[in-house]
């Protein structure tokens, strides 16, 4: 494909994306229907698209509009390529622009704020009060594609070992700051879980930040039993079992997200149980709760357009719901560790007050909040404990 060609072929799954279909569906359907297009071709559409939902306000005033093409005519002006170098009419790219398409469109600087930094009208004195001063940095980097991290697993080896392994395979590895088990491989590299030493459990992909916030339950960890009460895909469990508690299980409402734990547990070498139904007490009971995900739109860009007011706030009531759930399964002298990859502190520090309102006597004893100027996606780690009373 020519790089007009897959222009075109982005603003097609565009339209589509705008019309309703889910994201993956529409890249999917496409590369269905598009058998000609190379592992590059898909790649590149694949980035282009996500180039876009990344930064679909301020590409819309750019390209003046929001249908598809009206959207990468915006990126491409955003990424200072000139548009009539593939809006052409060659070949199986776009058709040449018109002269209205031409005029049209708007100098970047005199947007308002939350279109040139790309979140919704509604969330953006929601950012403001939570980030303060860091609105406009933290917001500048969810416009750009999220760092690629893995987390070394100490079960198996160590960080020095897969990084000299990485950069036998070709790739460019280094060290990250927020973890001492997190390797960023650099550039948009592709293959990672063909390698063999995924296959022998050598590393998962994690992002730095999540890796950090097991690091700061490792005292807690120590000869625990643990309960991850929300696992979904098992990550969190996973870089838990490098720490060696005494045991862990695994749960979520919706066991159809734990599908492949036991097959990553059984490649880390790792022992966690996976189960359907939660018995028992725990020293350490970890919820990762359901958020809106804001700390990780570079990965996930289509979530912060779909977030609305009603959303948020279920989630919100959601997750006290959950604590409340969970705080009947820690051991008296135990920790409840809320975590959320939340920039908001709707999210955080508020769905915490709450829940502790509720339960006079549970206290906060460790707090962490991280923002991708950290250096990995945002995420916020309160641990609670019961009162002292539930000893006795």
């Amino acid at each position: 494909m020519t790089p007009a060609a897959r222009v075109q072929a982005a603003i097609e799954i565009l339209d589509g994306i705008q019309s309703g279909s889910p994201v993956e569906k529409a890249l999917t359907g496409w590369a269905r229907h598009s058998r000609f297009a190379g592992s590059k071709d898909r790649a590149a559409v694949r980035d282009h698209v996500f180039g876009v939902l990344r930064c679909k306000r301020s590409v819309s005033w750019l390209g003046g509009g929001e249908t598809g093409r009206d959207l990468m005519l915006g990126a491409l002006r955003d990424a200072e390529v000139d548009p009539l170098t593939l809006f052409n009419g060659v070949g199986y790219g776009p058709a040449p622009l018109s002269d209205v398409e031409q005029a049209q469109g708007a100098e970047a600087c005199d947007a308002p704020d939350p279109v040139r930094l790309d979140v919704p009208d509604w969330l953006w004195p929601h950012l403001q009060r939570s980030l303060g001063t860091k609105t406009e940095d933290v917001l500048a980097l969810l416009r750009h594609r999220a760092p690629v991290h893995l987390r070394a697993n100490t079960l198996v080896t160590d960080r020095d070992a897969l990084l000299s392994q990485l950069s036998k395979d070709g790739y460019d590895p280094k060290t990250t700051d927020l973890t001492p088990t997190g390797v960023e491989v650099g550039g948009a590299p592709r293959g990672l879980t063909a390698l063999s030493s995924f296959a022998d459990g050598w590393f998962e992909m994690q992002d730095a930040a999540s890796q950090a916030v097991v690091d700061r339950l490792a005292t807690y960890l120590k000869d625990a039993d643990v309960l991850d009460y929300c696992a979904g895909g098992g990550g969190k469990a996973l870089a838990m079992a490098a720490y060696r508690p005494k045991h862990i299980v695994a749960y979520d409402t919706d066991a159809k997200r734990m599908s492949n734990l036991p097959e990553r547990t059984d490649r880390a070498r790792a022992n966690i149980e996976v189960v359907n139904l939660v018995s028992g007490l725990f020293d350490l009971v970890l919820c990762d709760a359901p958020c809106s995900g804001s700390g990780a739109w570079r990965r996930q860009p289509a979530a912060k357009w779909d977030l609305t007011p009603e959303f948020l706030a279920m989630l919100q009531g959601l997750q006290v719901e959950i604590l409340n759930t969970a705080k009947e399964f820690v051991r008296p002298g135990g920790y409840l560790a809320y975590v959320t990859c939340s920039l908001l502190d709707l999210e955080n520090d508020i769905s915490v007050d709450a829940f502790l309102a509720e339960h006079p006597g549970w206290r906060s004893v460790e707090r962490l909040v991280l923002t991708p100027l950290d250096g990995g996606d945002g995420f916020y780690l309160n641990v609670l404990q019961p009162p002292a009373a539930t000893f006795s």
